[in-house]
């Protein structure tokens, strides 16, 4: 196995799957080979219990130890390898001679630059198929090395192969033309340090312990430095400051530990840490901010859509978050900055996030175990986007909550009421309107102070800029949402009468308001009886194709699962379908 004494290379090998990476592992971990007329084994292995999307495979030469990455080039290996789960400092990208470059090859290649990998090997595979041609081996390294240029790699070392007869892997074989170094005598001696990392001790808490003597352990990885008792540490949010007590490893104390090292750690005070918080050196500290600049790569099927709430993970911390802006999108075969209004299936962009609350974070470029996150669908939990943390935006820092005096329950109590939103969902023409109005004389009637919000009234005023794309109604839903909520805090009862096709913004406005203030309405009413009502002309229109993305004709619409309140409009009037709603409110 592995020499303690060596340093080890951690490296992964990206292509097609034609181009031969699994012949090419095979004769790197199994293979005997002469160097400087010294004969030495490859010795491998395979770690052990272990996740199949964390396996690698460990080999060592009488220079180095490597560590290379044995896993698929899937969705879920772009997941680990982006969001630093993977701590590759070198990249081998393997290219087919008889193909050249592929848009594929430079996918693969923005993707290891966005991880923060800056040396690359270009492997020029089945040179055998092009007669082992030089011209051919110097224009494809052209190609590549024009195409690279904003992927801002520090090196790359370009190496003609043949994996039929381990040409050029170990020893140098036909091509006599090429007198560079072999791939492993050049894995044997790159320098690939890590300017970036700051060195200062920092450690995501995974989890919290209760130890003997009622004392709590946080345990977590360590992801940069080296942490000794006694040293000051302060622990993020929070802000709070103590000193580490011990280092406990497998039952046992230890004098110190550092990056990589799985710890619990005991503190001298007792503080409030919690799963997600991060302890770090007190020297400089990492940042806390919820509105970022990020790059992103998107690995969904369904396209991503600004304003769309996803759950952000990164590191230990799970929040809702939502894409506020996409700034540019990148071309993949030459990295120019397009203007777009989505994201699709392997495109990459710079994009704005804002979270639900403060996280802990670094720039990626400092430390990619506090920069890298993925993005999470909240109604599938499928990953369908993975990135990396830029830099915080500067009125995340410059904007503060102000706190007021006087809040929603003196509000409230003024007005001898509960405040809460309901939320009225379903096909146009389902009697949303008619219901959230009668609804609202009733209480008006009872002394309740109300206030309607219907989707064709505010498109009239604050989302009148507004269109009825995807984009479009994901943004409709988001300010809504952000209105009504200000209107509860004002002390209202405040009754939403919109389409709201899809599940995710719904579930988005309920996650604004405390348990219990959101009440789902969902007014099922079936499209053909919306058609036969059809107040407006709309459906058709619609089906004429005079109007584009028509909720039910050309649109989807997601209903509700578990709503507070179901009305079936067919065989009920709207007087019954308001009494139904009166009677959950006073039950509740």
């Amino acid at each position: 196995m592995t020499d303690k004494n060596k340093d080890t290379l951690h490296f992964m090998i990206c292509g097609r799957v034609d181009n031969g990476k699994s012949t090419l592992k095979r004769l790197l971990y199994e293979s005997k080979y002469t160097s400087d007329n010294k004969s030495t084994a490859l010795r491998c292995g395979t770690k052990q219990n272990i996740p199949i999307d964390e396996a690698y495979l460990l080999f060592a030469t009488d220079r180095r130890n490597y560590i290379m990455d044995d896993r698929p080039w899937n969705e879920q290996f772009k997941c680990n390898m982006v969001t630093g789960a993977s701590k590759n400092q070198l990249a081998v990208i393997l290219i087919d001679a008889s193909k050249g470059v592929l848009t594929e090859t430079r996918l693969h290649s923005r993707i290891v630059a966005m991880m923060g990998i800056r040396h690359v090997v270009l492997a020029i595979n089945k040179m055998d198929l092009v007669g082992f041609d030089e011209a051919v081996f110097h224009r494809i390294e052209e190609d590549y090395r024009n195409f690279a240029v904003n992927c801002y790699f520090s090196s790359i070392q370009a190496i003609p192969l043949s994996t039929l007869e381990s040409d050029n892997i170990v020893t140098l074989k036909h091509m006599p033309w090429y007198d560079g170094p072999t791939l492993i005598g050049y894995l044997d001696t790159v320098q690939v340090a890590s300017a970036s990392s700051s060195g200062i001790f920092r450690m995501p808490v995974q989890k919290v312990n209760r130890l003997d003597q009622g004392l709590e352990g946080f345990c977590g990885c360590i992801a940069e430095g080296m942490v000794r008792p006694g040293d000051s540490i302060r622990v993020l949010p929070s802000g709070v400051t103590s000193r580490v007590k011990e280092i406990i490893a497998s039952y046992d104390r230890l004098d110190k530990a550092q990056i990589g090292d799985t710890v619990t750690l005991t503190l001298t005070d007792e503080v409030d840490v919690s799963q997600g918080d991060v302890i770090s050196g007190a020297g400089h500290l990492p940042e806390v901010a919820d509105q970022f600049q990020a790059k992103l790569l998107w690995l969904a099927e369904s396209p991503m859509v600004p304003g769309r709430p996803y759950l952000l993970k990164l590191h230990n911390q799970e929040v809702t978050t939502t894409i506020t802006r996409i700034k540019y999108r990148e071309e993949i075969n030459t990295g120019a900055h397009l203007a777009a209004k989505n994201l699709i299936f392997n495109e990459i962009a710079v994009v704005h996030l804002s979270t639900g609350q403060p996280v802990v974070f670094e720039p990626s470029t400092v430390n990619h175990s506090l920069g890298g996150f993925t993005l999470v669908d909240k109604h599938s939990f499928k990953t369908v986007g993975v990135g990396m943390i830029n830099f915080a935006l500067r009125r995340a820092s410059n904007i503060q909550w102000q706190v007021m005096e006087i809040n929603k329950q003196a509000r409230a109590a003024l007005k001898h009421q509960t405040p809460c939103c309901l939320w009225l969902t379903g096909l146009s023409g389902s009697g949303k309107s008619t219901i959230a109005n009668l609804l609202e004389k009733r209480l008006h009637r009872q002394g309740k102070h109300t206030y309607i919000l219907d989707g064709d009234n505010v498109r009239h005023g604050l989302n009148r800029d507004l269109g009825f794309t995807e984009a479009d109604r994901v943004e409709n839903i988001r300010r809504v949402a952000e209105v009504a909520k200000l209107m509860v805090d004002a002390g209202l009862i405040v009754l939403v009468a919109f389409i709201s096709p899809f599940r995710s913004e719904r579930r988005f406005a309920r996650e604004l308001f405390p348990e219990g203030e959101f009440v789902e309405i969902f007014v099922d009413t079936s499209i053909e009886e919306c058609e036969k009502r059809d107040p407006k002309g709309l459906y058709a229109k619609a089906r004429r194709g005079e109007i584009k993305n028509f909720t039910g004709i050309d649109s989807v619409y997601e209903p509700p699962k578990s709503p507070e309140i179901h009305l079936c409009t067919v065989g009920n009037s709207p007087d019954a379908c308001t009494d139904i709603v009166l009677q959950y409110l006073g039950e509740q």
